[in-house]
């Protein structure tokens, strides 16, 4: 496998194994992941969520770690990147709102970069616009999101993932060892 540079996007309330896990297992097998979020620098800090699944009629919300970024956002480069893995948590739901990050996964999707969205990730999907005739899972309060931008949400089982060519997406941190795979299998 070759050697890859990654992009992951976070910001505060990110779901914390949505962002440690995939940051500390891609570096694992040898990529390098860049971790960014607007507004901040490479020592700078996120706060992070843990969501679990406990039985209420949705998930539950306790603080996480705080993460530590490698990277200063205001230097990235999407053509600097081979791929971009977007979280899920909280963060999603305003990073869509900054127009540096929406142009970023803009990028990422015309250049037809392997993207791996989990969780609410896909939220930045749909405010970029590029989910337009495209498959994808996502938590299940997002799939309006998902059908409002055109895309075809796919219902999965919690461990899923779903891959539409360049896109692979999962609904939540549980589904981990398959989404990775098969982010790992896409990105070549």
């Amino acid at each position: 496998m070759t050697a890859k540079n990654l992009l992951m996007l976070v910001g505060d309330y990110v779901e914390d194994y949505e962002t440690m896990v995939p940051f500390q297992a891609l570096q694992m097998v040898g990529h390098t992941v860049h971790a960014v979020c607007p507004d901040k620098k490479a020592g700078d800090t996120v706060r992070t969520a843990i969501h679990d699944f406990e039985g209420d009629q949705t998930y539950s919300e306790k603080p996480g770690h705080n993460f530590v970024l490698n990277f200063a956002f205001d230097q990235v480069r999407a053509e600097d990147y081979h791929g971009l893995v977007i979280p899920g948590g909280r963060a999603p739901e305003y990073l869509r709102l900054n127009e540096q990050v929406i142009k970023l996964v803009q990028a990422f999707a015309a250049a037809g970069k392997p993207i791996a969205a989990v969780c609410h990730g896909p939220q930045l999907l749909a405010a970029a616009g590029v989910l337009e005739g495209r498959s994808c899972s996502a938590y299940p309060a997002c799939a309006p999101e998902v059908r409002l931008a055109g895309g075809t949400f796919v219902d999965l089982p919690v461990d899923g993932a779903h891959v539409d060519g360049n896109l692979v997406t999962a609904p939540a941190w549980p589904a981990h060892p398959a989404w990775l795979a098969a982010f790992l299998k896409v990105l070549g």
